[in-house]
């Protein structure tokens, strides 16, 4: 026992050797800020129809209307982060996302929270961006992947604090979910103000800086890079049925099979924990891979583990279902990251991130309401048959790109290990 406890410690000194202090601070204020998201986000759609007495087809329009506000968001936050900076807009994001967590949780008109979901995702998403643009900065090339994943693995593990922590507040109050949340934010956006360098690359001598108008203008740019498009395109059609883990799937679990929060919490930790305990593993195997191969593969997970929640019922099997989902999320998410980043110029990774951010952002608008329409008047198992379809579409997508991109030096994979750096 003494010899295990050894190496697991020997092991996570050579890991954060591996990297730079300011890729963990990073790491830090994203656990605090995920514990807070996790306690309101999975819990939102039960909170609205509970509350106001209403049906999923307007939960989901409720939180498409959050991601209607963040396209223009994160379309602002990306050209801020290459014109200002990343730090900027990611204190701005903290901030005000505080304050519209406070004003949700006390809304007690159904008007008034769309007003408040339209300029809360908006705002909300202004530090997205910024974000992954400075975990890009901060790391080499060849340390991306394995960065992407201890983000995962760290924003797992809030999934089992925080969804925990959520059940047993959201028996006293639910509101007592978003003050914390705007707590938490509060927290995180001052270790960000002093903890946290600007990591924008320096602009070459004699360069121009360019007028906000002109920074915007560079999303034509991004636009017309058609297999980053078509890269973001089939990303968005998975991340559609991805969401429904989080939106409509705990409703669909209540309504059709009993499933309460409390249990809807500890699926939720299932998937979890399996990232806890496989994500370094697993993204150590797929480094050395050619990424849009590994994107095909986790999206034939998707395809798997989604179309199972039509078919089957009881705790056990819908965890399992869970399972399958979650080793295809334990590929997709640092690979797609990292195939970001190989796309984007350092002058233009604000942007290209913000329109990565698309992948989220548009399922996000339709996928919670589409899901509705189908769970309210349809047999809600037609819900997760259509889900292993269009995943299924995606493994094809991704291939292809395989096909014609995969021997690009920028998507090449690498095992190779950079000494960290300040």
């Amino acid at each position: 026992m003494l010899s295990i406890f050894k190496n697991s410690y020997t092991w996570l000194v050579k890991t954060y050797n591996e990297f730079p202090r300011q890729f963990w601070v990073v790491v830090g204020t994203s656990f605090i800020d995920g514990v807070g998201n996790t306690m309101v986000f999975p819990f939102f759609a039960l909170y609205i129809t509970q509350k106001f007495d209403v049906g999923m087809t307007t939960a989901g329009l409720l939180l498409g209307t959050f991601s209607v506000g963040g396209l223009f968001g994160g379309a602002i936050g990306g050209a801020f982060a290459d014109r200002f900076g990343r730090k900027t807009p990611i204190l701005f994001g903290l901030v005000l996302s505080a304050i519209s967590n406070v004003l949700l949780g006390t809304a007690n008109s159904l008007s008034i929270m769309f007003v408040i979901a339209a300029v809360g995702g908006l705002i909300g998403s202004v530090a997205g961006p910024a974000h992954g643009a400075m975990i890009a900065d901060i790391l080499p090339e060849e340390k991306r992947p394995e960065g992407f994943g201890i983000l995962r693995v760290v924003g797992n593990l809030t999934w089992i604090i925080g969804p925990t922590i959520a059940g047993f507040l959201a028996s006293i109050s639910y509101l007592t979910l978003f003050l914390t949340d705007a707590a938490l934010s509060c927290v995180v956006a001052i270790i960000v103000y002093y903890f946290i360098k600007e990591t924008r690359p320096e602009k070459p001598a004699g360069h121009q800086e360019q007028t906000m108008t002109q920074t915007m203008a560079g999303y034509g740019r991004v636009l017309r890079d058609f297999p980053f498009i078509a890269f973001t395109l089939c990303s968005i059609l998975m991340g559609i049925v991805y969401l429904q883990m989080y939106s409509s799937l705990s409703v669909y679990l209540r309504d059709n099979h009993g499933i309460n929060e409390q249990s809807y919490g500890l699926l939720m930790s299932t998937s979890a924990i399996t990232v806890i305990f496989f994500q370094f593993w697993m993204t150590r195997q797929i480094k050395t891979r050619p990424p849009f191969l590994m994107m095909a593969l986790g999206a034939t997970f998707y395809a798997i583990g989604f179309a199972l929640f039509g078919f089957v019922a009881g705790m056990a099997l819908f965890a399992f279902s869970i399972f399958i989902v979650t080793i295809g999320e334990m590929i997709v998410v640092p690979t797609s990251q990292t195939i970001m980043a190989g796309f984007a110029p350092p002058e233009f990774r604000g942007r290209y991130m913000a329109v990565g951010s698309l992948a989220w952002i548009l399922p996000a608008v339709f996928g919670p309401s589409l899901a509705g329409l189908i769970l309210d008047n349809y047999d809600p198992n037609l819900l997760w048959y259509i889900s292993g379809i269009l995943t299924a579409i995606t493994v094809a997508g991704f291939y292809i790109m395989h096909v014609r991109l995969g021997a690009n030096q920028q998507f090449a994979p690498s095992a190779k290990t950079a000494p960290a750096t300040d």
